[in-house]
């Protein structure tokens, strides 16, 4: 299966295209969820770059540090990078941890919500979802590079990988568990609940509560998809993503509780204060909005007197060529009547009396 397409000496990878493409889709969800809760939504547009910095970084350091069985048994750890550190930048050969992507755009994020004086659990909510979308998506690069599948299966849903891709000892198994694809149709149901809690509960949510759901879903559904993957990152014997799942779904699912019963109280007088914040920007924004449709329909009325004005000028333009025209017609009539010679009329001669050509007394009388 190809990876990839050359442009010249530029080497292009549908893995690349497909992040892409998920992330794109995902800050097209976040800036809609933003917009629909009346802040602005080209906030994710600024987001969104240093978002995709920060988690391709930090998916290369959980790599580097959690390199997969296979990469072991290959030579490339941790301990490999770092006498390399050159090779830590080709991310071109494979190597990036969605759990370290997570974190790196995670604080990419609060670094920016710092910078900017935002809320970062307000602004997680807005992207959890679609961060679940990007996710779904960006599995298909894998599908792409015959990587994260699961153990032998004769189902009819099986892939088929290369012999080039398969793990030692399985040299002669040709089909797989589609480990991405299951992740890939999870993480689409989990952004859809995600939705639907926030359309059907958002009276009940807390600012975080969105993100916090987000630690809880996609955790569970990395946690169990781990025992059918047939490549886990050991640790000193520990397979560091299963275990990183479940630390943070325990941890998301406590401060969900606390939220919920110890802090409540203290939390709805913030979220109080949060409303009170986001109707001051809807109204600027709303006034910000009629002042834009004011201008634009003083342009439009501008615009419109001066077509008028320049009609008028053709139309008196028009006017004006007729009359130099119709007076021009005259005065050729005229000239051509002044200058036209009448001819005399004929004489004529009348007709000579009739003569009777016997006198009336030679007939006898009766």
């Amino acid at each position: 299966m190809p990876q990839g397409f050359n442009i010249g000496p530029l080497t292009i990878r549908y893995y690349a295209i497909i992040i892409i493409a998920g992330a794109i889709l995902g800050g097209w969800l976040a800036s809609r969820m933003a917009k629909k809760a009346g802040r602005d939504p080209e906030v994710i547009l600024d987001i969104l770059p240093w978002l995709l910095i920060g988690g391709i970084i930090g998916a290369r350091l959980w790599h580097v540090f959690t390199p997969s069985a296979s990469n072991q048994a290959m030579g490339i750890t941790t301990e490999n990078y770092f006498r390399n550190p050159i090779e830590i930048l080709k991310i071109w050969n494979g190597g990036l941890g969605i759990p370290g992507g997570v974190i790196g755009g995670a604080l990419a994020l609060i670094i920016y919500c710092r910078a900017k004086k935002l809320h970062f659990l307000e602004w997680a909510d807005y992207i959890a979802p679609g961060l679940l979308i990007g996710q779904a998506v960006g599995r298909w690069g894998n599908f792409v590079n015959q990587e994260v599948y699961g153990g032998p299966s004769k189902l009819p849903w099986a892939i088929t990988i290369d012999p080039p891709y398969r793990m030692p000892g399985f040299e002669q198994v040709a089909k797989y568990h589609p480990l991405f694809l299951y992740e890939s149709l999870l993480n689409l149901i989990a952004a859809g609940l995600l939705i639907l809690i926030n359309r059907k509960w958002r009276s009940k949510l807390f600012t975080g509560d969105l993100f916090l759901l987000y630690l809880v879903l996609y955790p569970t559904i990395r946690f169990f998809l781990e025992f059918l993957r047939l490549d886990p990152s050991p640790v000193n014997g520990i397979n560091i993503n299963q275990t990183s799942m479940l630390v943070v779904l325990v941890v998301a699912v406590l401060l969900l509780v606390l939220r919920h019963t110890v802090w409540a109280e203290g939390l709805k007088t913030r979220e109080e204060n949060l409303d009170a914040e986001r109707a001051e920007e809807i109204a600027l924004m709303e006034a910000e909005k009629a002042a834009e449709e004011m201008e634009a329909a003083s342009e439009t009325a501008e615009e419109t007197e001066k077509s008028l004005e320049e009609a008028a000028e053709a139309a008196d333009e028009a006017a004006d060529e007729a009359t130099e025209e119709i007076e021009e017609a005259v005065d050729e009539a005229s000239d051509a009547l002044e200058n036209e010679e009448i001819a005399p009329a004929e004489e004529v001669e009348p007709d000579e009396e009739p003569k009777l050509d016997d006198d009336i007394s030679s007939y006898p009388n009766e």
